[in-house]
């Protein structure tokens, strides 16, 4: 049965559409302001919302954008009989479903709920499902002329087959998340989801929700029961990025969901149970982690069953060609250019580049160069790599923290110290670059 709460303040109104609503098998209750109605929905579930627009204190649009804080409230549709351009546009903006105005049509309003109730299916899960669609739909290609990839493919269809826990090792850019979705494709599982989380994304209060889910009234704007991602990757694979990220009193509950596959959403008693394999990341050194109690040891052990571990690309110079082309084709569709390939001088500076931000930076520098490019092939002039060769020659002598260090310092004086900007170029999020700043010491990029 469809569940509907209709928020009005005339109480006559109220009494007849869940009359009528009732009497057409829906099951309605009713709320006179939107206090009353934030209440009722902390305690009830509902699937559809009758939204009056004018009502004392708060109005209906102020309450929908409340309502909208949570990504798995209900479908919204505004009945009101005040109705103008401004306050229907106003409304749809702020994702109402659909506008209805008074004295409405019953046979009309009954089926603007019934779609409205199909519609709100359409929830997270569905979401992530559908892009899980798109990702099948995909060429699927793995690039490996280098002989190091060559090996890892190889123990991928190896272990592709199998349910145990994969740990997945490398810098930034090297491309984690491709094996993780080369174990996937190659995998039984490969027709269900396999959905990523960055766990260095989020903060501590969302990332368990975003995991395991949450009640309704779990904590404030929680308004209805959202399902985690470990539901939504059922039968399928959850891929968990930045791992060394997780927070501790979290990594005890991945830890008894790797052993039994079960887990509560948060606020909830009921315990829960899906079938998922899991592959997990880092671009760290967990043991560095664990020593310093940031990482439980136990959690480091059940997820590292089978540990795979990716050569950087300097390391690997011949997947610099293939990438490079691979990169181009894909760039020059997007963008309508004709560029059939590389000039030889080109071709040379890219394999001589050391490459700090791997695959990654890679990818960004071909971009830029079909963009800036205006003839056939990619010239020496079109690739942005400044500083190639004191890179190149310090490489010997450096650190790669150091060489991590500058490879970030260049890309945020390029950037004008726009640290949004810098961490897209890089490929990575705003809080990962934060800690990267912390950890070499760069607190004021501005200054230098």
């Amino acid at each position: 049965m469809i569940r509907v709460l209709a928020v009005d303040d005339e109480e006559p109104f109220r009494r007849l559409l869940k009359k009528e609503l009732a009497r057409k098998g829906f099951s309605v209750e009713a709320a006179s302001d939107a206090r009353s109605a934030l209440s009722l929905l902390k305690d009830t579930t509902f699937d559809v919302i009758l939204l009056d627009i004018v009502m004392p204190g708060t109005d209906g649009i102020t309450l929908m954008k409340k309502l909208k804080q949570d990504p798995a409230s209900p479908v919204i549709i505004v009945l009101t009989g005040k109705a103008t351009v401004e306050t229907a546009v106003e409304a749809m903006r702020h994702g109402a479903y659909d506008y209805l105005t008074k004295p409405y049509k019953l046979d009309e309003l009954v089926i603007v709920v019934n779609r409205a109730y199909e519609y709100g299916k359409l929830s997270i899960k569905n979401q992530l499902l559908q892009q899980e669609l798109v990702r099948k739909e995909s060429p699927f290609e793995f690039i490996c002329k280098s002989a190091q990839l060559q090996d890892i493919l190889s123990i991928i269809k190896k272990i592709a087959p199998t349910d145990s826990p994969v740990f997945i090792q490398g810098e930034s850019g090297t491309g984690k998340e491709l094996i993780a979705n080369t174990i996937w494709h190659y995998s039984r599982r490969s027709n269900f989801p396999f959905i990523a989380l960055n766990c260095a994304t989020l903060s501590e209060n969302l990332i368990e929700s975003e995991m395991f889910g949450h009640e309704k009234g779990a904590f404030t704007n929680a308004y209805e029961t959202k399902h985690g991602i470990v539901e939504v990757a059922d039968k399928g694979t959850l891929f968990l990025d930045e791992i060394s990220e997780m927070p501790l009193g979290l990594q005890a509950k991945l830890l008894r969901f790797l052993d039994t596959g079960e887990f509560r959403r948060v606020g909830g008693n009921k315990i829960l149970n899906v079938d998922v394999r899991v592959i997990a990341a880092t671009n760290m050194e967990l043991t560095d982690f664990i020593k310093g109690g940031n990482f439980r040891e136990d959690l480091y052990y059940r997820l590292n069953v089978i540990n795979i571990s990716i050569p950087p690309l300097r390391e690997r110079k011949d997947d610099i060609p293939e990438l490079s082309r691979y990169f181009l084709k894909k760039y020059s569709q997007k963008l309508s250019k004709f560029i059939s390939g590389f000039e030889t001088e080109a071709l040379e500076m890219l394999n001589n580049y050391q490459w700090p931000g791997n695959a990654r930076e890679l990818e960004n520098v071909i971009e830029r160069a079909v963009i800036l490019c205006d003839s056939e092939k990619i010239s020496p002039k079109d690739l942005s790599i400044p500083e190639m060769y004191k890179l190149k020659e310090k490489s010997s002598t450096t650190s790669l923290e150091e060489m991590e260090k500058d490879y970030i310092l260049r890309v945020l004086k390029e950037s004008n110290g726009n640290q949004s900007r810098a961490s897209q170029i890089l490929g990575i999020d705003r809080k990962t670059l934060y800690l990267k700043l912390k950890r070499y010491g760069i607190d004021d990029f501005s200054k230098r």
